[in-house]
């Protein structure tokens, strides 16, 4: 497949209009069968525009939307039919999770400039391992102050955080709250949803895969390869040239969230249309019985999938020498 230059994959975003923040979540993690999360993200808007909600609050388990705050009375409201049995009295008060503390930052900048925001996430992963709290606070979409789970100590990103981090450290109620939550009600919780919701999150969504092409010009054409509509999380997609893994070739977007639940992720790779019949996407799910290959038809609008051939197959197909040990199946 030759040897370019690696390309960055692009990162996974929640965008919000007016060009906020870039608001890293829970599902940025890599979902683990043996590992589970339970996570609080909240965003807190302040400016001249009095149209813009305070605050938006949502509660994520292993990456799901699970619920959300409901600002008007301050209660959690289910976003998922099973968490409609579980007895819900409240959330983290955002007036809680955004002390009086942090406005000194946003006192430095005149409301009139413009909008200024707050972001907060927190939660616990619970493992093998037993459980592990976070806490993290960024500002105008950058770090500020974190909580250290092991040495039970705020870190600054940021100089103006230092005040904040001192003020904090100095209020030993506010750090036994903090603690408690990450080491005992968090994990308690996150149990708790578990164990209601625990159907749904075993449940499995085979992918439907697809094949889209762009024609740039007559010595270039991008081939784009897309899965969706799974669950769990895990997949592994993969472009081959005659059952070779293009690695450094393939451009990769990280597996994100559709609205009812499931995932998608997309992969597309650059190649001469001369040779656009040696390529085919790899798409392996646990709930397929048998791989995906994808390939693009002569026909502009047909595309092509059914289950993988085995390499052997391939290889008598192609006349190639790839060997198993040569496709590399990428986790995403």
């Amino acid at each position: 497949c030759g040897g370019k230059t690696p390309r960055t994959s692009l990162g996974v975003c929640v965008l919000l209009r007016y060009n906020l923040l870039c608001l890293k979540m829970a599902s940025t993690v890599q979902h683990c069968s043996s590992k589970h999360s339970l996570s609080y993200s909240y965003l807190q808007v302040s400016g001249p525009s009095q149209g813009l909600p305070q605050f938006l609050s949502m509660v994520h388990l292993d990456d799901q939307p699970i619920a959300r705050y409901d600002n008007h009375i301050r209660m959690l409201e289910p976003l998922v039919p099973w968490m409609e049995k579980v007895k819900m009295k409240s959330c983290l008060d955002p007036d809680w999770v955004f002390r009086a503390d942090l406005k000194s930052p946003q006192n430095a900048h005149p409301q009139n400039e413009g909008l200024h925001t707050w972001q907060a996430i927190l939660g616990c992963e619970l493992g093998e391992g037993g459980s592990k709290g976070y806490f993290h606070y960024s500002y105008d979409g950058m770090d500020f102050i974190s909580f250290d789970n092991e040495t039970f100590r705020w870190v600054t990103a940021q100089p103006h955080a230092q005040k904040v981090k001192e003020k904090w450290e100095d209020h030993p109620g506010w750090f036994q709250e903090n603690k408690d939550f990450l080491e005992e009600t968090c994990p308690v919780l996150l149990k708790r949803y578990l164990s209601f919701g625990k159907e749904a999150l075993q449940r499995t969504e085979p992918p439907v895969g697809k094949m889209n092409s762009k024609v740039v010009d007559d010595s270039l054409e991008v081939l784009t390869c897309q899965a969706f509509g799974f669950y769990p999380k895990e997949i592994q997609t993969t472009w081959t040239r005659d059952g070779e893994a293009c690695v450094y070739e393939t451009l990769r977007r990280n597996v994100a969230p559709n609205s009812d639940g499931t995932y998608y992720v997309w992969l597309s790779i650059e190649i001469d249309p001369k040779e656009k019949n040696h390529y085919w996407c790899h798409v392996m799910h646990d709930d397929l019985q048998e791989p995906l290959l994808l390939a693009w038809k002569e026909e502009p609008d047909e595309k092509l999938q059914h289950p993988a051939p085995t390499l052997e197959r391939m290889r008598k197909k192609k006349k190639v020498s790839a060997k198993p040990s040569q496709i590399l199946r990428c986790r995403v």
